[in-house]
């Protein structure tokens, strides 16, 4: 009885001691911002990758929609942002919002793609605790001249987007 009380609590000891170490790991949230040069909505050769902006991780509780998390983040000189969660966030809806552009000419967030949803949570299957989010869009007030040109690739005119 006494060996299997002391296997008994040898097990709790390492299930305990498995469970600290892999909670205690913070995510990593990568992705990038860009502004839209051609305000068509999706990137393009003419993309051009946003410094210094704002981005934003939120989560919110599933059932209420009341933010549950948040944690701020910059993009560096190539307009990659990382940003550490320092937890898990179980069942709570998360994502990666536009928050401001460092560029004035470049300052509206683009509907549809202001924001990119992230999984904060370990009991999912994955292994990584790095997250890559989709690449988010802010649009440009005037599109580049060359625009035409590069919406031709795509066999688009003006009057298609």
């Amino acid at each position: 009885m006494a060996r299997l009380v002391a296997l008994f609590a040898l097990c709790l000891l390492f299930a305990s001691l498995a469970t600290a170490t892999f909670v205690g790991n913070p995510f990593l949230v990568k992705g990038k911002t860009y502004c839209d040069t051609c305000r068509c909505g999706f990137e393009t050769p003419a993309t051009m990758y946003l410094a210094g902006s704002k981005v934003r991780v939120e989560c919110r509780h599933r059932d209420s929609n009341k933010i549950t998390y948040t944690v701020d983040g910059v993009t560096n000189s190539q307009g990659e942002y990382n940003i550490l969660v320092n937890r898990d966030c179980g069942d709570d809806v998360c994502d990666v919002v536009l928050v401001e552009s460092a560029n004035k000419k470049c300052g509206t967030p683009n509907a549809g793609r202001d924001r990119a949803r992230v999984v904060l949570t370990r009991n999912n299957g994955m292994i990584s605790d790095v997250r890559y989010a989709n690449n988010m869009g802010f649009l440009s007030n005037e599109p580049l001249s060359a625009c035409t040109q590069i919406l031709q690739q795509y066999q688009l005119t003006e009057d298609q987007y």
